[in-house]
């Protein structure tokens, strides 16, 4: 028996809203990174692109335990000597409450051209204002 690949005009996108309000950093990155790949479909196949759209919206009011707001850093290299900058959670959810969300999905993708082209399918918001009402994403629940 010969593995089924589907063709580029078989794989059927659709748009999820995810609201992040008062779910957990990494258990909701896993399963938008589930849903980027599109592991959820039958036809998921590891090297191609047959994932949905996400939205998530309310990154800001996302939440991890413990002491995570203080000890967990993001690095940052320039390439140059003394080109390393290093923030914490806490901080980096001041400045930007999308970044870290975002982050932490893209980790959880290939590290290759494939996660590139599937991270760009993600669109992460701070509040619950999104501009996505055209494309009348399906609400989804994380738990």
């Amino acid at each position: 028996m010969k593995t089924y690949i589907p063709k580029a005009d078989e794989i059927s996108r659709k748009w999820y809203l995810i609201d992040l309000e008062g779910a957990t950093l990494g258990r909701a990155a896993v399963k938008v990174a589930d849903l980027l790949r599109g592991k959820n479909k039958p036809i998921f196949t590891p090297h191609l692109d047959s994932g949905d759209y996400v939205i998530a919206v309310n990154a800001s009011k996302v939440t991890i335990s413990g002491n995570k707001a203080l000890q967990k850093k993001y690095y940052g290299y320039s390439g140059y000597p003394g080109g390393l900058k290093v923030t914490n959670y806490e901080r980096l959810m001041q400045k930007d409450s999308s970044e870290a969300f975002y982050r932490a999905v893209k980790g959880m993708l290939p590290k290759n051209k494939l996660g590139r082209k599937i991270i760009e399918k993600l669109h992460v918001y701070g509040d619950s204002i999104h501009k996505h009402q055209a494309q009348q994403p399906e609400s989804l629940k994380l738990f």
